[in-house]
């Protein structure tokens, strides 16, 4: 990341912080991309709270279109039985081929990777150093948070992240973009989802991925 981006981002977090329930805490980018634009991006929110899981996919699909990228939740284009059982690599690899013949070529996957403050410690910090390169693998290692109902019970802090994958089919399907986001007021669910998604669209323009911003005016500061 260069000095420029470095700075852009401060300024991000400084401004978003001060009335924000989120905060930007680590990002990570290809080195080898300097932008990226995508034709259609499925949105992923792998939590076993449904209502959480609807409430952030429409969310975050809205700021998306709003922003002039073509969107979509993976609640709508799943089959309703699809996050009822793990799945298989191979399941993953044919799940993929079925995104790209449907116009797909780039994921946003969000989840819950790590708590603080829980009464009983269960599963803490899982995944949390843990670097995926593709989208299969990522899925693959956190879908069990499907199934946890007690997932989120009494945490304090919430570390959560989003990765950008490309899935362009004359293309290696990479990593292009990872952010981590604390959120400190999760047990608002519409204010902490506003919130993330809020700093999530500021760093995807910041870092030129999905979202091409000429500048940071005060309209875009809508907190």
């Amino acid at each position: 990341m260069n000095t420029l981006n470095k700075v852009y981002l401060t300024i991000i977090v400084i401004i978003l912080t001060s009335c924000s329930s989120s905060e930007l805490v680590e990002v990570w980018k290809n080195p080898d991309i300097d932008s990226f634009e995508a034709n259609k991006v499925l949105v992923i929110g792998i939590t076993s709270e449904t209502d959480a899981r609807k409430v952030f996919e429409k969310k975050l699909t809205a700021s998306l279109k709003k922003n002039g990228v073509k969107s979509e939740k993976s609640i709508d284009f799943f089959e309703k039985s699809f996050t009822n059982s793990p799945k298989t690599e191979k399941e993953l690899l044919a799940m993929e081929s079925k995104l790209l013949e449907a116009g797909f070529d780039a994921i946003l996957l969000s989840k819950v990777v790590a708590i603080e403050d829980k009464v009983t410690v269960v599963n803490a910090y899982r995944n949390m150093d843990k670097d995926f390169r593709n989208f299969k693998d990522d899925y693959y290692q956190n879908q069990s948070i499907y199934y946890e109902n007690d997932y989120y019970e009494e945490y304090e802090i919430y570390h959560a992240e989003t990765s950008l994958y490309c899935i362009y089919p004359d293309k290696e399907r990479e990593l292009i973009w990872k952010g981590s986001i604390d959120i400190t007021e999760p047990e608002n669910i519409k204010k902490a989802t506003g919130d993330y998604i809020k700093v999530l669209i500021w760093a995807l323009k910041g870092q030129k991925l999905l979202i091409v911003e000429d500048e940071i005016t005060n309209e875009d500061i809508d907190l």
